[in-house]
């Protein structure tokens, strides 16, 4: 069918955590709904009772609110749904296409001696009562084909023939996957299904389950690419960082982390790629999506959440920051962290990296990086302590301002006959800890003359 209003609807099962894949399907149907003006329904799928815990749903709703992804109307919850697909699995029973079966997967193994991994349909025709064990199943068609368009996949026909007869109810009355996504699609008019391509052996059985609760017709299917990593294996939690909610906790912007995922399976017409939802949103047509798996590329989204952390105003950045500084061995000092703040904004890809580019500002004593200190400090020993030396001499009397301090060690440098940045390093360490941070000499006037004198004797004497 072509709806002039497409309603769409995103449908995670709370599992305690949003993988970025059902976030990019999230965005994706979002992006659809707002550029069509349609709707984007969401729907929490937690027939499981274990899913149904309100601290995991509300982690969804925490998670696409990060994100920027609204949607239309009050969520639907399938675990207050159970009468309505119990009553709708009594239709498909009365009506001859679904049966209860009381086989076990041993009993199945047995009779086909284990060469069959499918359902052999012994029970189609026995009859079975309900009672312990017995669960319902849809009975496939022996004939035909069940075919759909499908926007991104182009046309999908799959013989009946080749689908077993799948369970609809567990023996303990609950709904499975497909029984629900059916009748909820339905009840719902939901006129877009937009999602993984990991789903798309499913669809045919839900379209056989529409069509014999009496709606045959079929909704617009876009499954999107698998998302991939470096080694172009599939994201998986056991190898993969695949939780919305971790990057979030590691300093991504919600806006640059959207902006990526939009970009995975679709780009712009135009090429440019960074850029604001807005803009996503006019551009975005689901027939751009390609079909081939869309590489997650770690690097690109720090690219791109860097660029974005660079544009933002330097008051939201410090905001943005503070949240990053708590439990640290430290008090936070805003006073002291704003001069460095626009210096470190230019260097960071995530916000979780600024604490441990500044705490030297706050630390009564530099937390020293092991490997800096071998090797600029003991690699380069006699430089070290020379410069150390002439610069102790030096910084006790010139003028504390940071154009002062980088003449005088560009001085220090050419006395030496090597280069600043030689000269800067052991300065660095012996100030900061490590040998990467912002500018030294913006640096060393925030830290002041007393606590920068300190550590410069503290270096030369351990030296």
């Amino acid at each position: 069918m072509t709806p002039s209003v497409p309603r769409l609807r995103f449908a995670p099962a709370p599992t305690g955590y949003l993988h970025v894949g059902s976030a990019r399907s999230a965005l994706f149907n979002w992006l659809h709904a707002r550029h069509t003006g349609g709707q984007m329904a969401l729907r929490i799928e937690d027939t499981d009772p274990e899913r149904s815990r309100q601290d995991l749903i509300d982690l969804i709703y925490r998670t696409l609110e990060w994100l920027g992804i609204d949607w239309d109307g009050e969520p639907v919850r399938q675990s207050q749904r159970a009468d309505r697909y119990r009553g709708a699995a009594d239709d498909l029973l009365a009506a001859g296409h679904a049966y209860r079966c009381s086989c076990s997967q041993d009993e199945v193994k047995a009779r086909t001696g284990g060469a069959q991994t499918g359902y052999d349909g012994y029970c189609r025709d026995r009859g079975v009562a309900p009672g312990p064990g017995v669960v319902v199943r849809f009975r496939a068609p022996d004939e035909g084909v069940t075919a759909f368009d499908d926007v991104i996949r182009g046309h999908v026909a799959v013989e009946n023939a080749t689908l077993e007869d799948f369970v609809i109810l567990r023996s303990d009355g609950s709904a499975t996957f497909m029984l629900p996504n059916a009748v909820d699609d339905i009840d719902m008019g939901i006129t877009h299904v937009v999602r993984g391509e990991d789903l798309l052996n499913a669809t045919p059985r839900v379209l056989l389950i529409r069509a014999a609760l009496g709606t045959p017709d079929v909704p617009v299917f876009a499954h999107l690419p698998l998302l991939v990593n470096e080694k172009r294996q599939k994201l998986s939690k056991r190898r993969d960082d695949v939780s919305v909610e971790s990057y979030r906790e590691a300093g991504y912007l919600p806006e640059a982390f959207a902006n990526y995922l939009a970009l995975l399976g679709w780009g712009p017409p135009d090429g440019v790629e960074i850029r604001p939802m807005s803009q996503i949103v006019d551009l975005f047509e689901l027939a751009d999506v390609n079909s081939s798996p869309a590489f997650f590329d770690q690097k690109k989204l720090d690219h791109f959440n860097g660029e974005y952390i660079r544009a933002m105003p330097g008051t939201d950045f410090v905001a943005a920051s503070r949240p990053f500084f708590d439990g640290r061995p430290f008090d936070f000092d805003g006073a002291a962290f704003e001069p460095l703040a626009p210096l470190v904004q230019e260097r960071v890809k995530t916000l979780s990296e600024v604490p441990e580019m500044v705490d030297f500002v706050f630390l009564d004593e530099p937390v020293v990086d092991d490997a800096s200190w071998e090797k600029v400090m003991m690699k380069g020993r006699d430089l070290a302590v020379a410069v150390l030396g002439d610069t102790i001499g030096e910084y006790e009397r010139c003028d504390w301002d940071a154009e002062t301090l980088h003449k005088t060690l560009e001085a220090i440098a050419e006395r030496h006959g090597t280069k600043l940045g030689k000269a800067q390093a052991p300065v660095r360490v012996a100030v900061t800890g490590r040998t990467i941070g912002p500018p030294l000499f913006e640096s060393l006037e925030v830290l002041g003359r007393e606590r920068t004198m300190h550590r410069l004797r503290a270096a030369r004497d351990r030296l």
